[in-house]
């Protein structure tokens, strides 16, 4: 199974707290899409006659495409690449792009999975984190689009915000688990650097919140999706009734992917690479015939790390039998003395050799992790 990412890095305004690459550039538009179709024609060998299983339209704001810009594109991937019948074909959208005539487009065009940017249902959070919509257009988008047909929703949710209390956050909870929704992606505000979070908090402006309030408000989540029905497949993302994101679940599981547009990654288990993340680089190195890349082959180490970093994140784990026959015994020997060390913590769980984060090891996956993950060669 393979996917295609394709970064549209165009937004209406800047997020403070975003560190994707993004642009309000939107005159340049057409640029980007003639580039973006060159891109395509000069890589599509790259995934060989693999099956594409998922399509995933990322940003930026890809809402920020016509429909008649979202058709040109996808009739070329069509055209281009062997798509499956029942591929998964995700759009992230923001809700002031929402309206019935751009919804029922996209159903029309075959785009069968929206994942919805609400960050959060309390209007002072957004406004300091500067989105572009309420909270009440939030709830609307995601009701219209159920009402448009759309079965496959995910909704996006940051907690941690600067003055985020515990009541506003279980107030956005209570909200946004009663939306027709069967796809939650919930994460903490990270202080990226380069932001204007970043600078903010290096200047006092904004206080980060205490480390026991962020627990407090994992544990809300936790307890809320829960009772909502929600399966925490992954640190940061819960479904209904197995409704998992197939192109991130792929992600997770080491698959190929090809990413396209500006700043993308591709991946396909011997090497990974990253398009350059400026929109004038990038589209006058495709149009001349040499997509700027960036490459970096992978040694056997790089690789064993990779699955450790990306399954140990989901409710699949690392499977210690797995590591033993491609890396061998002495490899396995040693991860699992790190396992029985966590163990002992509580904070993984080794179940007939597949070890997996506790609750409690997803609050610190990260030094785990850093513990588990191999640094030289062996």
């Amino acid at each position: 199974m393979a996917g295609i990412y394709i970064h549209v890095p165009f937004c209406r305004k800047k997020c403070h707290y975003c560190d994707f690459y993004r642009t309000t550039a939107t005159e340049k538009k057409k640029d980007y899409l003639q580039a973006l179709s060159r891109e395509i024609d000069l890589r599509k060998d790259e995934m060989g006659t693999e099956p594409v299983e998922t399509v995933y339209w990322g940003g930026g704001t890809p809402s920020v495409l016509t429909l008649e810009n979202i058709a040109e594109v996808f009739e070329i991937i069509q055209r281009t690449f062997q798509l499956s019948e029942n591929a998964e074909i995700t759009l992230e959208v923001n809700p002031d792009d929402v309206t019935p005539d751009y919804l029922s487009g996209l159903f029309r065009m075959g785009v069968n999975r929206l994942s919805i940017g609400i960050q959060s249902l309390n209007d002072r959070n957004l406004q300091l984190l500067n989105r572009r919509h309420s909270a009440a257009g939030a709830v609307g988008a995601v009701e219209q689009a159920f009402g448009a047909g759309f079965s496959n929703i995910s909704i996006d949710l940051i907690y941690g915000i600067p003055g985020q209390t515990a009541e506003d956050w279980e107030n956005t909870l209570h909200q946004a688990l009663k939306l027709p929704a069967n796809h939650l992606s919930a994460y903490h505000l990270t202080y990226h650097e380069g932001t204007l979070f970043h600078r903010w908090l290096g200047k006092g402006k904004i206080q980060e919140l205490p480390e026991e309030e962020s627990i407090r408000q994992f544990e809300q989540l936790i307890k809320h999706t829960e009772q909502a029905g929600f399966e925490q497949y992954e640190i940061s993302n819960f479904a209904r009734n197995r409704a998992y994101s197939r192109h991130n679940t792929a992600y997770w599981s080491g698959k190929n992917s090809l990413g396209l547009g500006p700043s993308a990654h591709s991946f396909n288990g011997l090497s990974r690479s990253w398009n350059v993340s400026g929109l004038g680089q990038y589209i006058s190195a495709v149009l001349a015939g040499k997509p700027a890349i960036t490459r970096e082959f992978l040694s056997e180490t790089d690789q064993l790390n990779d699955y450790i970093i990306t399954r140990l994140r989901t409710k699949w784990g690392i499977s210690l039998p797995e590591i033993c026959e491609k890396y061998g015994a002495a490899v396995a020997d040693q991860i699992s003395g790190v396992v029985m060390k966590y163990e002992k913590q509580g904070w993984l769980a080794n179940r007939n050799g597949t070890v997996v984060l506790t609750t409690g090891g997803m609050l610190v996956s990260d030094q785990i992790t850093r513990d588990l993950i191999l640094d030289n060669d062996y």
